[in-house]
């Protein structure tokens, strides 16, 4: 009984749970089985937690579970009780749980049940303008909406610019293509008239969302044709990412050869990839290649179809946005040979990380088609892998090509014992 929980909140007033309506269809999945679907769920955000997704009781199969003898007390919620899933694929012990009289201060939370993700599969489906319906894993990074907005850096001088904080994440560490995508903007800001032709950074300390970063253009030549600069990214006075900027005034062609796009399977025979927690952006994966399965071996190749739901305003975000999504697959990519290592293993068993990314760009595309990325990391060792890339759009243009350089080692301290988890840096 609730009578029985002494309530936490007196003693801790800026404790925070809120929930809100989730603006997308929630689905719960066990294997193939769809074990809860509501287009009625709650995001419940609480203080030094991950986000959750609450469903309301009608909404769940319960023919498929039956009630645990388990239960938890929640100083801030209240008691839950739990059940486990029987009727699927295989059996998993206290999988869901409902706080049945919930704390005044969680009153939202009642008649909701919940889901532990790791167990299960957490998915929201976002319904996009030309009738896709898009599975995004729970809980969500945020939107690509609020992506453009972060890369989109804002001049304040004429060679500074501040890139917006987003706000703590349940893993609260900047991805590499995103300041990649950053220095991009800011370097066609300060050269205006001009296209960026290629970006090499190389990322030196791991930023964080929840503050802004700052950034500095030095142009080190600026030419009618051509002109150079070099970009430092820093937080919070610290150098994160450091490189050089290529940026061309354009002109016709001399002559023109390009590499062909690889033959393989188009996004529509491609298998939806539900990671990365954005809504806005869509990823099919070829073969399925991007498998945290450990178990899993095959060739050290990954081929990605990526679009966005919306088309960036200018040029430069699009060049950003197509650069963002490069960093994506190098590493995965150099496990897929070695039996015992996959993607699950990343930030938990092993340190891995983009430490350099070059990108030159050929052709401009809409984000907003599908764009294909090749990824071959074509060698690893010594704690690093080296690969590289193409993107085509889908008519078969070479819209990019890249490198990429990350390490992939292991943890000299574990990362429990470092007071770190899946929420925090590595």
């Amino acid at each position: 009984m609730t009578a029985q929980v002494e309530s936490a909140w007196p003693d801790h007033p800026d404790y925070r749970i809120d929930a809100t309506l989730c603006p997308h269809r929630g689905q719960v999945w066990s294997g193939d089985v769809l074990v809860a679907q509501s287009d009625r769920c709650l995001v419940v955000t609480e203080t030094d937690h991950e986000d959750r997704l609450y469903f309301p009781e009608s909404d769940v199969r319960w023919e498929l579970f039956r009630p645990s003898d388990h239960s938890t007390v929640c100083p801030f919620k209240g008691r839950a009780s739990y059940w486990s899933l029987s009727e699927s694929d295989s059996a998993v012990e206290n999988v869901m749980w409902a706080y049945p009289n919930p704390l005044p201060e969680v009153a939202a939370i009642a008649g909701h049940v919940c889901f532990y993700d790791d167990a299960v599969r957490v998915v929201v489906v976002e319904d996009w303008p030309d009738g896709s319906a898009v599975p995004v894993t729970f809980p969500l990074w945020g939107d690509a909406a609020e992506l453009s907005r972060i890369i989109d850096v804002q001049q304040v001088t004429d060679n500074r610019f501040v890139g917006p904080a987003h706000g703590p994440t349940h893993r609260n560490v900047v991805e590499g293509g995103q300041l990649l995508g950053e220095a991009i903007v800011a370097a066609s800001k300060a050269l205006p008239g001009q296209r960026v032709t290629s970006a090499s950074m190389i990322f030196a300390k791991a930023a964080s969302f929840d503050a802004p970063v700052d950034l500095s253009v030095d142009v080190l030549r600026r030419g009618r044709s051509f002109s150079s600069a070099e970009i430092r990214i820093s937080q919070s006075g610290v150098l994160r990412s450091a490189g050089l900027v290529l940026a061309d005034s354009g002109a016709g062609d001399v002559m023109r050869a390009v590499e062909p796009m690889p033959d393989v399977p188009g996004p529509d025979s491609a298998v939806p990839f539900h990671g990365f927690g954005m809504t806005g952006r869509e990823i099919r994966v070829v073969d399925g290649a991007y498998d945290p399965d450990p178990d899993r071996v095959g060739p050290p190749i990954i081929n990605a179809w990526v679009r966005f739901r919306d088309a960036p305003p200018s040029p430069h975000l699009n060049a950003a946005l197509l650069a963002q999504s490069t960093t994506h697959w190098t590493i995965a990519a150099g496990m897929l040979p070695h039996p015992g290592l996959g993607e699950a293993r990343a930030h938990a068993t092993l340190s891995t990380g983009i430490m350099k990314a070059t990108i030159a760009f050929h052709d401009d595309v809409d984000v907003a088609d599908w764009l294909l990325y090749t990824n071959h990391a074509f060698w690893s060792g010594r704690g690093l892998v080296q690969g590289d890339g193409r993107v085509f759009a889908r008519d078969g243009r070479l819209a990019a090509s890249y490198t990429i350089q990350a390490m992939v080692r292991e943890f000299a301290t574990e990362p429990a014992a470092m007071g770190r988890d899946s929420r925090t840096a590595m």
